[in-house]
């Protein structure tokens, strides 16, 4: 159908995303600049949709600011960031720049913001964006700009602030679309689309086609900006898949409100059933009317209602679109659900090239057509329709990093407090979807209860998402034994871990079982997998042994460290990226123990590894009578430690050394060398080895630990 329509006149139609490459510094500068400015008029626009004043100052849901923030926010993330990364040095209105710098991502559906804040007048806003204005003009004239653009570069933080304000764009206008729309007002610059069918009967049917399977690699590579989630890379084998031809439309979803879909519990999850209940759902929220009397139904737009388009896409948040596959895999007997991230990806390909290769989009897209949806059937594309565009698609996928994915250090908090296993990613673009948004890497998630223009597609699959609440750990000592076992390396020493197990293996006989013990978060017995046939980890700790076992699993571990005051870092771990494949991590079973407590174990051990664990026991002598016990004749006992021996710890009784003894001095490794003459003889002559664990970005700990090597006689 696309060649029988034309773009709705008046609507403002964005330039094409920059790309970061060229052979003209002065001319990518222009190209900057007019970006600049097309994004800041293009957002000003949307806000004459507003007629009242309430408009501005009511929150159109609970969960959100009202209009006035964001009218305001977009600009003060300019300054904000222009001060972080020091390329202005005197702010322009501090009080603005405080109130409107941080929006809300609620916690969940009903976690109201009841802060009450004193908003400026509107006229002092528009004021002060125009200040704004003139001071990013005049940023982008004179910043140093070398191509092609890089992540470091003064320019990436003006199209940070660029691609932010058109994020801005699209959430603002969802809000718009929340208020009383007797507060709200038509505009000719942004028209709806005329295109609909009226009567249901008239709505194509959406069907089933089969999709190959194949190998999908997921990460940005393109050369246009990017937020940090799209960068890194992963790898993701499809099996075969069916998907549906078209984007469910309000025509198709009728069917699951007529046969009681809001009203049966069988067909939501927890989540959802929690949501619905809440809420009193019982329609699709744009729906206006009584779902009864279908034919007087209406739909809300972004500033009207207009009489129900049943063959445009239903417009749903994720709980929804998830109780619909539900209840179509029980009329159908198939495996109905959403698809997942990579299978996004796999329907996507049979789209040649991304935005700024396109001469015409190939879907509603990027403002190119109208402000609004359009029929389900207007964009084909290959044999689907609407892969991109028209309304976002909900996946089944929680947003994660991908291997190797750091955080920018200006926006160090965009991606990272959505790994959390709440936030479901939305794939494809919206009618109002531009700039960064509108490309194939772009990857925006929400918490599944959360209203975008977003719709759904279904698939007949049989993955299965792994989807598990994952927040990111804040207990201080978890995280610095992550970040002293798998974090990166402090004033050139070696990972303490690999040190300890690289001094054992000259010395090892034979490569059976190998025990780690006090292991913490496991990055020891990891090392001695690549070694030996079978490793057991034992800790005292719980927590620790929890962590470890996720790390196996092969799912990754965030974690939060301390930078200075309030400031923290965002980490995230996986094994693979420490060189430890699953097979590797397979041999090692992590069990809780306790070192001055052991039960007998059915195996003798080749290698006994205690790293950093006398000095902290209760009983270190009962430890180093019973260990003996469990160490095969020609086994290794490997025991580190500062000796810092501590009463917290350990009663002064207990002390092995650090004391006088009648009189004179007795140190740790002479009792060592008294405790253990009877069944073991030492191996290698003590060393002393550095470890270093950070507290904060400028406090470390430099410690030197005694390494001393043992055999079973």
């Amino acid at each position: 159908m696309t060649d029988a329509i034309t773009p709705a006149a008046g609507l403002p139609a964005p330039t094409r995303t920059l790309l970061l490459s060229g052979d003209n510094s002065e001319e990518k500068r222009q190209q900057l600049l007019n970006y600049f400015i097309q994004t800041w008029e293009l957002y000003e626009s949307l806000f004459s949709c507003l007629r009242d004043p309430r408009a501005w100052y009511t929150k159109a849901i609970p969960l959100r600011h009202p209009l006035i923030f964001y009218y305001g926010h977009t600009a003060t993330f300019y300054i904000n960031k222009l001060m972080a990364g020091q390329l202005i040095d005197q702010r322009l209105d501090a009080s603005i720049e405080a109130m409107m710098a941080i929006g809300v991502d609620e916690m969940s559906w009903d976690d109201l913001d009841d802060n009450h804040y004193q908003w400026p007048d509107i006229s002092q806003l528009q004021d002060y964006r125009n200040r704004v204005k003139n001071q990013v003009i005049a940023v982008i004239k004179t910043l140093p700009l070398t191509l092609p653009v890089s992540w470091n570069s003064p320019a990436w933080v003006i199209l940070m602030g660029i691609e932010h304000e058109r994020i801005h764009l699209e959430t603002s206008s969802v809000l718009i679309r929340q208020l009383p729309v007797e507060w709200v007002q038509p505009q000719p610059h942004w028209p709806a689309c005329p295109l609909a069918r009226y009567q249901r009967d008239q709505v194509p049917e959406n069907r089933l086609l089969t999709v190959a399977g194949g190998r999908v690699t997921l990460g940005k590579t393109d050369d246009t900006y990017g937020w940090d989630n799209e960068y890194g890379r992963q790898v993701h084998d499809i099996s075969d898949f069916q998907a549906s031809q078209m984007l469910v439309s309000n025509a198709e979803f009728l069917h699951f409100v007529q046969d009681g879909g809001y009203h049966q519990s069988r067909w939501w999850d927890d989540e959802g059933r929690g949501w619905r209940e809440y809420t009193s759902a019982i329609m699709p929220t744009f729906w206006v009317g009584e779902p009864e009397n279908p034919d007087g139904l209406k739909l809300r737009l972004m500033t009207e209602e207009v009489a129900m388009p049943w063959d445009w896409p239903v417009e749903v948040n994720q709980l929804e679109a998830a109780a619909f596959c539900r209840w179509k895999a029980a009329q159908t007997g198939l495996t109905v659900q959403l698809p997942s991230e990579s299978e996004w990806y796999r329907l996507r390909e049979a789209i040649a090239g991304d935005q700024p290769q396109w001469q015409q989009p190939p879907g509603n897209i990027n403002l190119a057509w109208w402000a609004s949806s359009c029929p389900v059937d207007t964009f084909r594309q290959g044999e689907f329709y609407d892969l991109v565009g028209n309304v976002w698609q909900w996946t089944s996928t929680p947003i994660n990093g991908f291997e190797g994915f750091r955080v920018h250090p200006l926006y160090d908090d965009f991606s990272t407090p959505t790994f959390d296993g709440k936030h479901s990613l939305i794939k494809g673009g919206s009618w109002i979807s531009t700039g960064n948004e509108a490309l194939k890497s772009s990857r925006y998630a929400f918490r599944r209860h959360f209203f975008q223009h977003a719709g759904f597609r279904y698939v007949v699959s049989e993955h299965q998402e792994n989807i598990k609440q994952n927040p990111y750990e804040s207990d201080t000592m978890v995280s610095q034994y992550l970040e002293f076992q798998y974090g990166p390396s402090y004033f050139g020493v070696t990972n303490y871990a690999r040190q300890l197990v690289s001094l054992a293996l000259p010395h090892i006989q034979q490569h059976g079982h190998a025990l780690d013990i006090g292991c913490a978060t496991g990055r020891a017995s990891f090392e001695l997998a690549r070694h030996f046939d079978a490793v057991t980890g034992m800790d005292y700790s719980a927590r620790f042994i929890d962590v470890a076992l996720q790390l196996v699993s092969g799912q990754d571990f965030r974690y939060v460290i301390a930078t200075e005051g309030d400031l923290v870092e965002y980490r995230q771990i996986r094994l693979k990226e420490a060189g430890i494949d699953s097979i590797t991590a397979g041999k090692v079973q992590f069990i809780q123990g306790d070192a001055c407590n052991l039960k007998p174990q059915p195996q003798r051990y080749d290698l006994v590894l205690a790293a950093n664990l006398l000095d902290r026991l209760r009983q270190p002598r009962r430890f180093l009578r019973d260990i003996a016990t469990m160490i095969s004749p020609g086994g290794v006992l490997l025991l580190s430690s500062p000796w810092t021996w501590l009463e917290d710890y350990t009663d002064r009784s207990e002390w092995l050394g650090g004391i006088r003894e009648n009189g004179e001095a007795l140190n740790s490794y002479q009792a060592l060398q008294r405790l253990l003459t009877d069944e073991f003889e030492e191996i290698a002559p003590p060393q002393d080895i550095p470890f270093v664990i950070r507290e904060t970005a400028r406090k470390y700990q430099h410690t030197l630990a005694q390494v001393t090597l043992w055999r079973k006689r």
